[in-house]
């Protein structure tokens, strides 16, 4: 293992990801605020799916990234 460090910054990222974000997009789903009245999705819908979105993207690649640290 190169850096121990690399590899438990990177593991810490990945645990925290998947403990915050799936709850808040459930939440925000939910929310009344993330659709009008017409059903259609709104600002503030589309920007926490985006954010969601950014943060699976980095979970993934801190992901493989701790795999790849820990492979050498």
């Amino acid at each position: 293992m190169d850096s121990p460090l690399l590899v438990a910054l990177l593991l810490v990222n990945v645990v925290f990801n998947l403990i915050v974000w799936p709850p808040l997009y459930r939440r925000v789903v939910k929310d009344p605020r993330a659709r009008d009245a017409s059903g259609r999705a709104t600002r503030f819908l589309t920007v926490h799916v985006v954010l969601v979105i950014v943060a699976a993207v980095v979970t993934l690649a801190s992901a493989i990234a701790a795999v790849a640290a820990l492979i050498g």
